[in-house]
């Protein structure tokens, strides 16, 4: 017997407050939410697992400029675009990850297949070399490049201050449940503006980015690398649910307000269908759709 599905993305945190954001610029990240969020609720509908789900997501969301993924990934020192992605499924526990990518346009698909190959987690050339074999299209750097990321990338290094397009820190994500009762996570990201080649952050990293508990929840995080992987975010998050037996709501909260500093996340499912969004900082892009398919987008937290 199926059950209720439901399906929540992230798209990382917003530096401009709700007052100074452009208004075009806010319609265009509520539309790029919105095409992930029903991509991947799709999925759901037409009887396809969890994983399929949150795979589809996040490449509609690696496809958008706004976001730090993909298309949209911020640069390194060297002025390169570095990205990694990971994916979980909770019916058979298996993770597929991959860092250290430059020329594949949706890592997250790339993630996917390292799960369904057993590979578990690639990394840099042997990655993408993986990539090419199974007919992954080789990107060009140039397709990555945008003119906002040039800018956040000089100001960095100028240690000028960074007003335009600065919109986004951290990574996209998404969560699912489908009607299996089975559970999915995945995360992408650029990483962080002006790192070191070859340097990789949380997000790919399982109990940092995401992990899924098919007995319990699935989950997708963002924030400042550093302190994702000190404190395992959303393992942290899985354990207090599991043997101190809290309720996702409570279980995030200990863990945002105790750990993380501002301008982190967490998007958490639960096995009900309960959905949960935490953030530290002025704005979290998010979208849900929940158990009775209902859609919800927000960028304030106190939507």
């Amino acid at each position: 017997m199926s059950q209720p599905f439901a399906i929540a993305i992230h798209a990382g945190a917003g530096t401009l407050v709700k007052a100074k954001m452009d208004e075009r610029v806010r319609q265009e990240i509520t539309n790029g939410l919105e095409r992930a969020v029903q991509a991947g609720y799709q999925q759901l509908l037409d009887g396809h697992h969890a994983l399929n789900a949150v795979v589809e997501a996040v490449k509609v969301l690696e496809d958008i400029p706004l976001f730090n993924a993909g298309k949209g990934s911020v640069l390194t020192h060297q002025e390169m675009v570095e990205m990694e992605a990971m994916v979980m499924y909770g019916k058979s526990h298996a993770v597929g990850a991959v860092a250290g990518l430059r020329h594949i346009k949706n890592p997250i698909t790339l993630a996917c297949d390292v799960l369904k190959k057993g590979k578990q987690f690639l990394i840099g050339e042997g990655a993408e070399a993986f990539a090419f074999k199974l007919g992954h299209h080789y990107t060009e750097q140039d397709y990555f490049f945008t003119e906002p990321r040039y800018q956040q990338l000089f100001a960095i290094k100028n240690a000028a201050p960074f007003l335009p397009s600065e919109q986004t820190i951290g990574a996209v994500g998404a969560v699912a449940l489908d009607q299996f009762g089975d559970l999915a996570a995945a995360t992408s990201t650029g990483g962080v503006c002006d790192k070191a080649c070859g340097q990789v952050g949380g997000a790919a990293m399982l109990g940092v980015g995401a992990l899924v508990d098919n007995n319990e929840v699935a989950l997708s995080a963002f924030g400042a690398r550093e302190e994702l992987v000190k404190y395992r975010t959303t393992s942290e998050i899985a354990a207090r649910m599991r043997y101190l037996k809290e309720d996702m709501a409570t279980a995030c909260a200990s863990v945002m307000q105790r750990d993380l500093q501002p301008q982190a996340g967490v998007v958490g499912l639960d096995r009900q269908g309960e959905i949960y969004f935490a953030v530290n900082g002025p704005t979290m892009y998010r979208a849900s759709i929940n158990r009775q398919g209902e859609c919800r987008i927000h960028i304030d937290p106190d939507e």
